[in-house]
């Protein structure tokens, strides 16, 4: 049962990492632009680092500044926030609010944002991470050079994404279709995640494919075709990416209810539900029934009664 506990929640933060990010794009009043592209995937590297760190400590540690404590608190302020005084309050000068222009000069929140999100992973999140990480392997004597190409997956994943969205040719933000992506890309991170924590539970060797993500890298080269001088129009970059949320999705439920399947089956169980115990049932039956198969009376009749 833990098993399926750790499964779920991994899964579950895993998909919510773009897509509650979406909400925190909207409260910010940075729509479709590439700062709320940065601010719906950047969450993914918190994620997936930690996820790592799992793999290899079989612990989940929490850093200082990570997603499910201060991530939480954090976007729940602003969406407070941007409920109370409006979105436009992370466009205006920090120095409305607090008067230190010699150190906030006439920067908003909006002009620091991705310094502030680059700056939390990298000093508050990864360095807890790479040290764990360090460590377990140094006392398991396991040798530490070869971990660093796990992050290949992620790497990929990253510059993926990056040259996609922030390509020049690219019609993604500017048709307001970033929904749709996170959409697409919460499933396929979704998928390199759970791959990771299923491995550390079955004592698997590290994952560092998956077949979700040769559409992204399609897509990547998709819309910088025109750099090599073939135009691409901006409906065949929708409809691939219509398509490839789809087949996303399908490609993740099926592998979903496959491991599902599978780990309830060995430890003969039902995932959503309590397994009724047939063996007592089968006695409580008997008993109802009589040893022989008849039904005995609670009420005994005259014939039965001693003489």
């Amino acid at each position: 049962m833990d098993m399926m506990l750790i499964i779920g929640s991994h899964g579950i933060d895993s998909l919510n990492c773009t897509l509650a990010s979406l909400l925190e794009t909207a409260a910010m009043g940075f729509g479709c632009t590439q700062l709320g592209a940065y601010t719906a995937l950047v969450p993914c590297l918190a994620m997936y680092f930690s996820t790592w760190e799992t793999y290899h400590t079989h612990t989940l540690y929490l850093g200082y500044i990570n997603g499910p404590t201060e991530g939480l608190l954090i976007a729940i302020s602003i969406m407070v926030i941007s409920g109370i005084w409006g979105p436009q309050v992370w466009s205006q000068p920090i120095t409305n609010f607090l008067n230190y222009p010699q150190i906030f000069g006439n920067y908003s929140v909006r002009d620091l944002w991705i310094p502030i999100l680059l700056l939390g992973f990298f000093v508050g999140h990864l360095p807890g991470c790479v040290i764990n990480v360090v460590a377990s392997r140094k006392k398991q004597n396991l040798p530490v050079s070869g971990i660093f190409k796990e992050w290949l997956p992620m790497v990929a994943f990253t510059l993926c994404n990056m040259a996609w969205l922030f390509s020049p040719y690219s019609v993604i933000l500017a048709q307001d279709r970033l929904v749709l992506y996170c959409l697409t890309i919460s499933f396929v991170f979704g998928r390199m995640t759970t791959k990771i924590i299923l491995a550390h539970l079955i004592r698997q060797p590290f994952p560092f494919w998956t077949t979700l993500l040769y559409p992204l890298v399609g897509g990547a080269a998709l819309v910088n075709l025109p750099f090599l001088g073939i135009s691409i129009a901006g409906w065949v970059e929708v409809w691939y990416l219509r398509a490839y949320l789809l087949f996303a999705f399908v490609a993740y439920m099926h592998w979903a209810v496959l491991v599902i399947n599978r780990i309830t089956t060995f430890l003969g169980i039902n995932c959503l539900t309590i397994r009724k115990d047939r063996s007592i049932a089968r006695e409580m039956a008997y008993r109802d029934f009589g040893g022989d198969g008849a039904p005995q009376s609670s009420n005994p009749g005259p014939e039965n009664k001693a003489d």
